[in-house]
């Protein structure tokens, strides 16, 4: 946070080095279901100046799996199948949502395909994101997604957006609060 200012700003806040430890045992021994980013862009302007003043949120859904491939998978040998089940499996059982979360006979197909041991330095003109502002600018992980596939059909890969039409909203099957 002192290196980035109000670009960090969020809440929960940013913890100190043994925080961050005690919440990745947690991760690690199972008792953390889910891993999500609230997703919180925002205009330049709204994240800079006086730290107090400024929204307080960080734009980080599509640094999600770099971060846990990163920190999860190559610090810390947390199983990809274990990614998996964080942010994709859980998520759709616990919401129930029906066809997603899992690679199997009947489910969408909605995937990515990553390359484990390539390493990237992420930009601004990398994001996604109608406001090009992340903390994790600047930032190296390993493991570039080189392909993007939603209920079977390739929506991104090597760096280019193919996808034709959006996405569309997927309402929960059943009201699920477990």
């Amino acid at each position: 946070m002192e290196q980035l200012g109000a670009l960090a700003k969020c809440a929960p806040p940013l913890r100190a080095r043994e925080e961050q430890e005690a919440l990745w045992r947690q991760v690690m021994n199972g008792a953390v279901g889910i891993v999500a980013s609230d997703h919180s862009p925002v205009p330049p302007e709204m994240k800079s100046g006086d730290f107090w003043r400024a929204w307080g949120g960080i734009a980080g859904v599509q640094s999600t799996l770099a971060a846990l491939l990163e920190e999860g998978y190559h610090a810390r040998a947390l199983a990809l199948e274990r990614i998996a089940e964080l942010i994709a499996e859980e998520p759709a059982r616990r919401f129930g949502i029906a066809g997603k979360g899992a690679i199997e006979a009947g489910k969408d197909a909605d995937l990515a395909i990553v390359d484990l041991g390539q390493r990237f330095t992420l930009s601004a003109d990398q994001l996604y994101q109608r406001h090009r502002a992340s903390p994790y600018v600047g930032r190296c992980f390993r493991g570039v997604v080189r392909r993007t596939l939603r209920r079977g059909e390739t929506i991104y890969a090597e760096g280019r957006i193919l996808a034709r039409t959006r996405g569309r909203l997927v309402r929960p099957e059943r009201k699920q609060y477990a």
